[in-house]
């Protein structure tokens, strides 16, 4: 590309700037490529959207979407000569750090307490199950 004498400055600025959106929409690593993850193939632990029907006896149910935990983390099991004849890493995807949020549930009796608390994920890792935060399965 030349410079001409003569030409408008305007038209040499809109042309780079053309270039560099299209440069950056050619890019391999954009921002829409980067955030769009192969959920089959995911391994990790993650905060994600997710919405559920809060509900309680004597209230009418609420559609809440919140931030939840979501992911698979490394998960591995190998006998052993020694009981209990196993060796165990189990990690699941649990919260690390959440936030507690109230809402009013619609249409409760007037005996019912409304208010109705859930968690919000503020950070997720891969880590030992806790039955104070996670809904473990602990026997089989």
């Amino acid at each position: 590309m030349t410079w001409r004498r003569g030409a408008p400055w305007w038209r040499w600025c809109a042309l780079l700037l053309s270039g560099t959106i299209l440069g950056s929409w050619l890019h391999p690593m954009t921002l829409s490529q980067a955030s769009a993850i192969n959920l089959r193939r995911f391994i990790g632990c993650a905060v994600r959207e997710f919405t559920f029907l809060a509900k309680k006896p004597g209230c009418g149910g609420l559609h809440i979407t919140t931030d939840a935990c979501w992911g698979r983390c490394e998960t591995w099991e190998k006998p052993v000569l020694d009981p209990p004849y196993i060796e165990s890493y189990q990690r699941v995807c649990t919260y690390n750090e959440t936030r507690l949020v109230t809402v009013r549930l619609p249409n409760c009796s007037a005996n019912v307490e409304p208010m109705y608390t859930y968690p919000v994920a503020l950070r997720c890792d891969c880590g030992v199950c806790l039955t104070s935060s996670t809904e473990c399965i602990t026997s089989v």
